[in-house]
């Protein structure tokens, strides 16, 4: 609001409050007689001073608005942000981006490059870095441990394959591993077999019954894979334990035997748990990028949590029609999405020329603007991805403001005239 506008409306109201006052003043002063006719004036002009210097001072600071305003924010933050500078993160004001069709085309190229640069997910929760960079171990065969169960098979020899015949399973007729990972068998007394994969103990056994059997011919199997496991939690549809065999399991491969993930499993953000050690695997950049990288090969003892998509909100606020939070699908949601899912602007208070979005992403805070007066701007708005915690925030007119400032001045400003007029004024008036 201009200058010259606020100086006629608060010249407007103090010659109608002057002349309301006036009248009312002489009222009072006929009324009660020569003896109180100038503190009936006086207590009128009193108040008619303290209301044209209330709203003057609402009107023309309009620090009395209510609600909040993006107003402050034209070319960078009304408050300091953290902002990170080098490998520490500072407080400071950050300056507005304008949402544009070369902003975007800069995201969408930033994006691709980490993709082709094999960077387009996964950083730990603890440091930033890779998956392909996730201490893990080179794939060998699988090495028996204890409580898995062998099934050792001698040709030619039925009674000491099977001793109790074929009514047994192979679990049932198997040689247990103990919890000191050895074995018994017969014409080869105590065996060491835990870290020895199925070839080096057959080798081993053939080797000790050599003397007792002539030619010896016996193969080993595992039947049952009880020693190494991983564990699976979280927003799965079987969550558990899953039992490493001799295939080699990989990340997805734990997931799908789990039953797969659940309606409400945050796909970009599985938590993978090693030695101590968190790791974030983006799932969905697997799925629909094709990053391999993601897939991590899983070690015996390893955590994998799936957590649920509850924090993958974004919250649209200001002067839009259902200002809330709103939870993302599969953290897929553009600024054009959140607006409607808010019921888009209020279109008798807000401002569309002043849309901002507000992010804290990796410790660090941005600031985007998009003027969406004109209605084409929203195809800016519908290539425009948002992230999970963002904040989207229409601001409100400038009439809206005013209107505001006045609805707060009006019941005051009444009030006090009313008090004025009575027979008992609140200044200086006779009691």
């Amino acid at each position: 609001m201009s200058r010259f506008t606020t100086d006629r409306i608060a010249h407007c109201g103090a010659s109608n409050g002057a002349v309301r006052a006036t009248d009312a003043s002489g009222l009072d002063a006929r009324a009660a007689g020569p003896a109180t006719r100038a503190d009936a004036i006086r207590s009128g002009g009193l108040v008619r001073t303290a209301v044209i210097a209330f709203a003057a001072a609402a009107i023309g600071g309009c620090t009395l608005i209510p609600g909040t305003s993006g107003s402050l924010m034209r070319e960078e933050s009304s408050v300091p942000l953290p902002v990170t500078e080098g490998t520490d993160t500072v407080p400071a004001n950050v300056k507005l981006k304008p949402i544009t069709a070369e902003l975007i085309i800069e995201q969408h190229q930033a994006k691709e490059s980490r993709f082709r640069s094999g960077k387009a997910g996964g950083q730990t929760a603890t440091r930033a870095s890779d998956p392909k960079k996730i201490p893990g171990f080179d794939y060998q065969d699988y090495k028996l441990g204890p409580g898995d169960i062998i099934n050792v098979i001698v040709w030619d020899h039925p009674e000491i394959t099977i001793p109790a015949g074929s009514y047994r399973s192979a679990e049932q007729s198997g040689t247990l591993v103990a919890e000191d990972g050895t074995i018994f068998f017969p014409f080869a007394g105590v065996v060491k077999v835990a870290g020895l994969t199925t070839r080096e103990v057959r080798q081993v056994l053939a080797k000790r019954m050599a003397s007792v059997i002539e030619n010896v011919q016996l193969d080993v199997r595992i039947v049952s894979f009880r020693s190494k496991r991983v564990y699976v939690v979280g927003e799965v549809a079987r969550p558990g334990l899953q039992p490493i065999d001799d295939i080699r399991m990989t990340l997805v491969e734990a997931i799908n035997r789990a039953g797969n993930i659940t309606e409400e499993a945050d796909h970009g953000n599985v938590l993978l748990t090693r030695n101590g050690q968190t790791w974030r695997v983006d799932l969905q950049a697997l799925y629909e990028e094709g990053d391999v990288s993601q897939n991590v090969l899983l070690q015996p003892g390893d955590i994998i949590n799936v957590p649920d998509r509850q924090l993958n909100k974004v919250f649209v606020l200001g002067e839009v029609r259902n200002p809330g939070s709103f939870v993302m699908n599969k953290r897929r949601t553009t600024l054009a999405e959140a607006l409607s899912d808010a019921g888009f602007v209020n279109q008798s208070t807000s401002d569309p020329a002043w849309v901002y979005v507000m992010r804290s992403d990796n410790g660090s805070a941005e600031l985007f603007h998009l003027n969406a007066r004109s209605p084409d701007a929203l195809l800016l708005a519908e290539r425009f991805p948002l992230l999970p915690r963002d904040v989207v925030y229409v601001d409100v007119a400038a009439i809206a403001r005013w209107n505001r400032v006045v609805s707060n001045i009006l019941p005051t400003s009444q009030m006090l005239q009313l008090t004025s007029e009575t027979r008992y004024p609140l200044f200086g008036g006779r009691q």
